[in-house]
């Protein structure tokens, strides 16, 4: 069995089914990881590029790119480091509607414990268990 890192670029071919060549090749990798016979490691950063790509060039609504998103990282033969944290993102990014980066360092945050957070980004007020704080706030000691 093999186990390695997948990238960005062999997700999206899988799921939007094109170029048609390079859709069939992902198509076959995740077929293998279905039999048992590769194991794919997933990263952070490419499920938010994936969120990006999904959202911008395929115009996928939040609700669709969360279902298939975590769909995706539940599957048999999938490891992601961060799946936790990633399915509290994903959940951040489809029911409050703020950008899955920002999602997702909201859920780091609740995920290590801390709940504040210094931001100009008023949406970070609808997240539950995040308190935003003004930079201005802060006075120097």
């Amino acid at each position: 069995m093999i186990r390695a890192f997948v990238d960005t670029n062999v997700l999206l071919r899988f799921l939007a089914g094109e170029p048609p060549e390079m859709a069939d090749e992902a198509t076959r990798l995740f077929a293998a990881v279905a039999d048992g016979a590769a194991t794919l490691i997933v990263d952070d950063v490419v499920i938010a590029e994936a969120v990006s790509v999904l959202s911008s060039f395929y115009k996928q609504d939040a609700a669709r790119v969360a279902d298939v998103l975590r769909a995706f990282l539940v599957q048999e033969g999938i490891e992601a480091p961060s799946r936790d944290v990633l399915l509290h993102a994903l959940t951040f990014f489809e029911e409050r509607r703020v950008d899955f980066v920002d999602a997702l360092v909201a859920a780091r945050m609740l995920a290590s414990g801390v709940s504040s957070v210094f931001t100009f980004d008023a949406h970070f007020e609808r997240l539950p268990g995040i308190q935003r704080l003004h930079p201005g706030d802060v006075v120097a000691g």
